[in-house]
């Protein structure tokens, strides 16, 4: 199996990591809570690389693995609703949540009990990311390294997953030549073409992000206006229109 490397230089999971490590040859339980994608698997295989993973929605197959084995990597641990089921004495478990349904039985179940934060809390993570994600995806489609982005224009919202998909969108647009780009077009408007009004319907498809870009670009609504070749009040009502005011 591949060894999983875990990239953080945030302090808070910094922590979470010195805690798992300080007590890794202990028969003691521990659980990682955190939102989805945020690299709560990829931590634990990093730093229990040889131990067995099971899955908590396979409540038969966790069953018999606790009957075998002193220690267990339980990750969908927010699988298991009946947690009395299962006896952790004198085990080494860790188990992985997105959430927690029952806070009582966990405090009882667990003697360490770790918060994973969210990527929007780990800023000092987002440049280490970027770069990782940057230069896979760029060996992975051998694109050119010309492409730089800016790391506020990535997407959080679902942690790692928006942001490598946002990093993937961002270098793969950046590299599309004129001829790709309208062929993109193409195809999405070919499907869509339809009605009375279809040329005003499709206008913003061109209009809006040739103005986002401009305003971004440029900052100034009158240097626009000059590059764009037509009047300051025309722009101002393409602004308003296009809802980038």
């Amino acid at each position: 199996m591949k060894p999983v490397h875990f990239l953080s230089n945030a302090i808070a999971v910094k922590q979470i990591i010195k805690g798992l490590t300080l007590t890794r040859s202990l028969m003691v339980t521990s659980i990682l809570i955190g939102e989805p994608f945020t690299g709560k698997k990829s931590l634990i295989e990093s730093l229990f690389p040889k131990s067995i993973f099971i899955n908590g929605h396979n409540q038969d197959e966790l069953a018999q693995a606790l009957r075998i084995h002193d220690e267990i990597i339980i990750y969908h641990f927010e699988a298991i609703m009946d947690l009395s089921r299962y006896d952790f004495t004198n085990k080494r478990i860790i188990a992985i949540a997105d959430q927690i349904h029952d806070t009582a039985h966990i405090e009882e179940k667990f003697a360490f009990i770790y918060h994973m934060p969210p990527l929007r809390e780990r800023p000092e993570d987002i440049p280490l990311l970027l770069e990782h994600f940057s230069n896979t995806i760029k060996e992975e489609l051998m694109l050119s390294a010309k492409a730089t982005i800016d790391p506020a224009h990535l997407d959080l919202s679902e942690n790692i997953k928006s942001l490598k998909a946002s990093i993937y969108r961002k270098l793969v647009t950046s590299h599309l030549t004129q001829e790709e780009l309208e062929a993109l077009i193409y195809t999405y408007l070919h499907e869509r073409i339809e009605g009375n009004n279809a040329y005003r319907d499709h206008l913003g498809l061109y209009e809006r992000p040739l103005i986002k870009a401009g305003l971004e670009k440029y900052r100034s609504q009158l240097k626009l206006s000059s590059v764009l070749g037509i009047n300051r009040n025309t722009l101002r009502k393409k602004i308003y229109e296009h809802q980038l005011d």
